[in-house]
Protein backbone atom coordinates (compact mmCIF):
# COMPACT_ATOMS: atom_id res chain seq x y z
CA UNK A 1 0.00 0.00 0.00
CA UNK A 2 1.52 3.46 -1.12
CA UNK A 3 1.73 5.73 1.48
CA UNK A 4 2.50 9.49 0.31
CA UNK A 5 3.29 12.97 2.71
CA UNK A 6 1.88 16.26 0.92
CA UNK A 7 2.65 19.94 1.69
CA UNK A 8 -0.80 21.36 1.06
CA UNK A 9 -1.53 25.27 0.60
CA UNK A 10 2.04 25.78 -0.46
CA UNK A 11 4.46 25.98 -3.63
CA UNK A 12 7.24 24.71 -1.80
CA UNK A 13 8.08 21.67 0.14
CA UNK A 14 8.29 22.51 4.04
CA UNK A 15 5.81 24.60 4.05
CA UNK A 16 2.44 24.98 4.45
CA UNK A 17 0.19 21.73 6.33
CA UNK A 18 1.76 18.20 5.66
CA UNK A 19 -0.80 15.14 5.53
CA UNK A 20 0.01 11.74 4.94
CA UNK A 21 -2.55 9.63 1.82
CA UNK A 22 -3.55 6.30 1.74
CA UNK A 23 -5.74 4.93 -1.24
CA UNK A 24 -6.91 1.80 -0.87
CA UNK A 25 -7.53 -0.66 -3.54
CA UNK A 26 -10.36 -1.92 -1.63
CA UNK A 27 -14.51 -0.57 -1.93
CA UNK A 28 -14.21 -0.29 2.03
CA UNK A 29 -11.88 1.15 4.33
CA UNK A 30 -10.26 -1.23 7.06
CA UNK A 31 -11.61 -0.93 10.57
CA UNK A 32 -11.55 1.95 12.55
CA UNK A 33 -9.12 1.03 15.00
CA UNK A 34 -6.68 0.12 12.44
CA UNK A 35 -6.81 3.99 10.41
CA UNK A 36 -6.03 5.21 13.63
CA UNK A 37 -3.61 3.45 14.37
CA UNK A 38 -1.68 4.23 10.65
CA UNK A 39 -2.60 8.05 11.47
CA UNK A 40 -1.10 7.53 14.53
CA UNK A 41 2.29 6.09 13.21
CA UNK A 42 2.45 9.52 10.37
CA UNK A 43 1.61 11.32 13.27
CA UNK A 44 1.25 14.45 11.01
CA UNK A 45 -1.96 16.65 12.19
CA UNK A 46 -4.45 14.47 9.29
CA UNK A 47 -3.59 11.69 7.56
CA UNK A 48 -6.57 10.90 4.67
CA UNK A 49 -7.77 7.81 3.71
CA UNK A 50 -9.65 7.13 0.49
CA UNK A 51 -11.02 4.17 -1.31
CA UNK A 52 -12.77 4.52 -5.35
CA UNK A 53 -16.48 4.13 -5.44
CA UNK A 54 -18.92 2.77 -7.95
CA UNK A 55 -19.12 4.85 -10.91
CA UNK A 56 -23.11 5.06 -10.55
CA UNK A 57 -23.00 7.15 -7.54
CA UNK A 58 -22.81 10.69 -6.51
CA UNK A 59 -19.08 10.92 -5.77
CA UNK A 60 -16.11 8.78 -6.51
CA UNK A 61 -14.24 8.10 -3.53
CA UNK A 62 -15.14 8.17 -0.01
CA UNK A 63 -12.58 9.95 1.81
CA UNK A 64 -12.24 9.95 6.01
CA UNK A 65 -9.20 11.70 7.88
CA UNK A 66 -7.89 11.02 11.46
CA UNK A 67 -5.59 13.27 13.37
CA UNK A 68 -3.14 11.40 15.86
CA UNK A 69 -5.56 10.47 18.20
CA UNK A 70 -9.31 11.41 16.56
CA UNK A 71 -11.37 11.05 13.49
CA UNK A 72 -12.81 14.61 12.61
CA UNK A 73 -15.55 15.55 9.86
CA UNK A 74 -14.02 17.95 7.91
CA UNK A 75 -10.49 18.76 6.79
CA UNK A 76 -9.60 20.91 4.02
CA UNK A 77 -5.78 20.39 3.72
CA UNK A 78 -5.95 16.87 3.64
CA UNK A 79 -8.29 17.24 0.89
CA UNK A 80 -6.45 18.91 -1.40
CA UNK A 81 -3.64 16.48 -0.74
CA UNK A 82 -5.45 13.48 -1.09
CA UNK A 83 -6.73 15.38 -4.91
CA UNK A 84 -3.29 16.27 -5.52
CA UNK A 85 -2.56 12.94 -4.92
CA UNK A 86 -4.99 11.56 -7.23
CA UNK A 87 -4.41 14.06 -10.19
CA UNK A 88 -0.39 13.68 -9.71
CA UNK A 89 -0.62 9.85 -10.00
CA UNK A 90 -3.30 9.80 -13.04
CA UNK A 91 -5.90 8.34 -11.12
CA UNK A 92 -8.15 10.94 -11.57
CA UNK A 93 -8.75 13.83 -13.83
CA UNK A 94 -10.94 17.72 -13.85
CA UNK A 95 -13.06 17.27 -10.61
CA UNK A 96 -13.01 14.68 -8.32
CA UNK A 97 -16.10 14.01 -5.73
CA UNK A 98 -15.62 12.71 -2.36
CA UNK A 99 -18.14 11.70 -0.11
CA UNK A 100 -17.35 12.73 3.95
CA UNK A 101 -18.65 12.98 7.15
CA UNK A 102 -19.77 16.67 6.56
CA UNK A 103 -21.41 15.80 2.77
CA UNK A 104 -20.50 15.78 -1.20
CA UNK A 105 -17.04 17.96 -1.53
CA UNK A 106 -15.87 18.44 -4.64
CA UNK A 107 -11.70 19.14 -5.90
CA UNK A 108 -10.81 20.72 -9.21
CA UNK A 109 -7.72 20.84 -10.51
CA UNK A 110 -6.32 24.22 -12.92
CA UNK A 111 -4.03 24.70 -15.47
CA UNK A 112 -1.67 26.73 -13.20
CA UNK A 113 -1.22 23.70 -10.86
CA UNK A 114 -3.47 24.67 -7.95
CA UNK A 115 -6.69 22.72 -6.45
CA UNK A 116 -10.04 24.18 -5.93
CA UNK A 117 -12.10 22.75 -2.85
CA UNK A 118 -15.71 23.27 -2.80
CA UNK A 119 -16.49 23.01 0.84
CA UNK A 120 -19.78 24.26 2.71
CA UNK A 121 -19.67 27.09 4.57
CA UNK A 122 -19.52 27.52 8.04
CA UNK A 123 -22.99 29.27 10.09
CA UNK A 124 -21.55 31.64 12.54
CA UNK A 125 -23.24 32.81 15.58
CA UNK A 126 -22.09 35.48 17.40
CA UNK A 127 -21.47 34.95 21.53
CA UNK A 128 -20.31 36.87 24.46
CA UNK A 129 -16.50 35.93 25.58
CA UNK A 130 -16.76 33.00 27.59
CA UNK A 131 -14.92 33.45 30.75
CA UNK A 132 -11.40 32.36 30.85
CA UNK A 133 -11.36 32.47 27.05
CA UNK A 134 -9.15 35.50 27.13
CA UNK A 135 -6.48 34.38 29.59
CA UNK A 136 -6.39 30.54 28.42
CA UNK A 137 -5.35 32.79 24.81
CA UNK A 138 -3.05 35.25 26.34
CA UNK A 139 -4.76 38.14 24.52
CA UNK A 140 -8.19 40.11 24.74
CA UNK A 141 -11.23 38.87 22.39
CA UNK A 142 -12.68 41.91 20.62
CA UNK A 143 -15.61 39.28 19.64
CA UNK A 144 -16.43 36.08 19.52
CA UNK A 145 -18.18 34.01 16.59
CA UNK A 146 -19.53 29.98 17.07
CA UNK A 147 -19.02 27.93 13.96
CA UNK A 148 -21.18 25.28 12.62
CA UNK A 149 -21.55 21.57 13.79
CA UNK A 150 -18.69 20.21 11.05
CA UNK A 151 -15.75 22.77 12.39
CA UNK A 152 -16.82 22.82 15.88
CA UNK A 153 -14.55 25.94 16.84
CA UNK A 154 -14.70 29.39 18.66
CA UNK A 155 -13.90 32.40 16.21
CA UNK A 156 -12.05 34.98 18.04
CA UNK A 157 -11.46 38.39 16.54
CA UNK A 158 -8.51 40.08 17.84
CA UNK A 159 -7.19 43.43 17.09
CA UNK A 160 -4.64 43.15 14.61
CA UNK A 161 -2.18 41.65 13.00
CA UNK A 162 0.76 41.83 15.92
CA UNK A 163 -1.81 39.77 18.25
CA UNK A 164 -2.39 37.32 16.36
CA UNK A 165 0.99 36.58 15.22
CA UNK A 166 2.18 37.29 19.38
CA UNK A 167 0.03 34.55 20.89
CA UNK A 168 1.44 32.18 23.06
CA UNK A 169 -1.93 30.04 24.33
CA UNK A 170 -2.37 28.07 27.42
CA UNK A 171 -3.32 24.51 25.47
CA UNK A 172 -4.95 22.60 28.20
CA UNK A 173 -7.27 25.58 29.12
CA UNK A 174 -8.18 26.19 25.77
CA UNK A 175 -9.41 22.77 25.09
CA UNK A 176 -12.30 23.35 27.54
CA UNK A 177 -13.78 26.13 25.47
CA UNK A 178 -15.06 24.05 21.95
CA UNK A 179 -15.27 20.92 20.61
CA UNK A 180 -12.23 21.22 18.61
CA UNK A 181 -10.43 24.34 19.21
CA UNK A 182 -10.01 28.02 18.42
CA UNK A 183 -9.49 30.27 15.04
CA UNK A 184 -7.78 33.13 16.47
CA UNK A 185 -7.88 36.05 13.54
CA UNK A 186 -7.61 39.53 12.73
CA UNK A 187 -7.48 41.74 9.47
CA UNK A 188 -4.11 42.10 7.10
CA UNK A 189 -1.79 44.79 8.30
CA UNK A 190 -0.52 45.72 5.15
CA UNK A 191 -2.97 44.20 2.40
CA UNK A 192 -0.35 44.87 -0.29
CA UNK A 193 1.58 41.63 0.71
CA UNK A 194 -1.03 39.82 -0.82
CA UNK A 195 -3.28 38.46 1.92
CA UNK A 196 -6.01 40.53 3.56
CA UNK A 197 -6.16 38.54 6.89
CA UNK A 198 -3.90 36.79 9.20
CA UNK A 199 -5.70 33.28 11.42
CA UNK A 200 -3.64 30.83 13.44
CA UNK A 201 -5.67 27.71 14.73
CA UNK A 202 -5.46 26.07 17.73
CA UNK A 203 -6.86 22.32 18.31
CA UNK A 204 -5.82 20.81 21.51
CA UNK A 205 -8.97 18.61 22.06
CA UNK A 206 -7.73 16.57 18.37
CA UNK A 207 -4.41 16.36 19.23
CA UNK A 208 -3.20 19.21 17.30
CA UNK A 209 -2.31 22.42 19.09
CA UNK A 210 -1.62 24.90 16.50
CA UNK A 211 -2.38 23.55 13.12
CA UNK A 212 0.01 24.83 10.41
CA UNK A 213 -2.96 25.51 7.33
CA UNK A 214 -6.03 25.04 8.35
CA UNK A 215 -8.89 24.56 5.18
CA UNK A 216 -12.00 23.79 7.36
CA UNK A 217 -11.32 27.11 9.52
CA UNK A 218 -11.24 29.25 6.13
CA UNK A 219 -14.90 28.31 5.79
CA UNK A 220 -15.57 30.46 8.83
CA UNK A 221 -12.96 32.87 7.68
CA UNK A 222 -14.17 33.73 4.79
CA UNK A 223 -17.89 34.81 5.32
CA UNK A 224 -16.30 36.53 8.76
CA UNK A 225 -13.83 38.36 6.46
CA UNK A 226 -16.21 39.14 3.36
CA UNK A 227 -18.87 40.29 5.52
CA UNK A 228 -16.01 43.25 6.94
CA UNK A 229 -14.12 43.85 3.64
CA UNK A 230 -17.25 43.88 1.60
CA UNK A 231 -15.95 41.51 -0.94
CA UNK A 232 -16.09 37.70 -1.93
CA UNK A 233 -12.76 36.96 -3.03
CA UNK A 234 -10.34 37.12 -0.44
CA UNK A 235 -6.78 35.37 0.63
CA UNK A 236 -5.96 34.89 4.06
CA UNK A 237 -2.64 33.59 5.48
CA UNK A 238 -2.02 31.39 8.15
CA UNK A 239 0.79 32.35 10.45
CA UNK A 240 2.23 28.92 11.85
CA UNK A 241 5.46 28.11 11.79
CA UNK A 242 5.45 26.67 8.45
CA UNK A 243 2.41 29.20 7.39
CA UNK A 244 0.69 29.00 3.89
CA UNK A 245 -1.97 31.23 1.82
CA UNK A 246 -5.27 30.41 1.50
CA UNK A 247 -7.72 31.85 -1.09
CA UNK A 248 -11.32 31.72 -0.79
CA UNK A 249 -14.40 32.58 -2.41
CA UNK A 250 -18.00 33.22 -1.33
CA UNK A 251 -20.77 31.40 -2.30
CA UNK A 252 -23.35 31.60 -0.43
CA UNK A 253 -23.91 28.29 1.29
CA UNK A 254 -20.48 26.98 -0.15
CA UNK A 255 -17.48 28.44 -0.03
CA UNK A 256 -14.23 28.07 -2.49
CA UNK A 257 -11.06 27.02 -1.07
CA UNK A 258 -7.79 27.24 -3.37
CA UNK A 259 -4.05 26.33 -2.85
CA UNK A 260 -1.10 24.45 -4.07
CA UNK A 261 0.18 21.23 -2.96
CA UNK A 262 3.21 19.01 -3.17
CA UNK A 263 4.59 15.64 -2.59
CA UNK A 264 7.57 15.13 -0.09
CA UNK A 265 7.45 11.80 0.95
CA UNK A 266 6.59 8.54 -1.09
CA UNK A 267 6.55 4.62 0.66
CA UNK A 268 5.15 1.45 1.49
CA UNK A 269 2.75 0.98 4.31
CA UNK A 270 4.34 -2.97 4.90
CA UNK A 271 1.57 -3.75 7.84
Amino acid sequence: MRMRIVDAFTDRPFAGNPAGVLLFDAGAFPDDTRLQQIAAEVNHPETAFAHRLPDSGEADWALRWFTPVAEVDMCGHATLATAHVLHTTGAATGTVRFAARCGILTATAREDGSITLDFPTSRLTPVAVPDGVADALGAEPAGVHDTSEHIGDLLVELPDEKSVRALAPDFRALGRHSRRGIIATAPAEDPTRGYDYVSRCFFPNVGIDEDHVTGSAHTALAPFWSARLGRDELTGLQASRRGGLVRTTLRGERTLLTGNAITTVEGDLLV
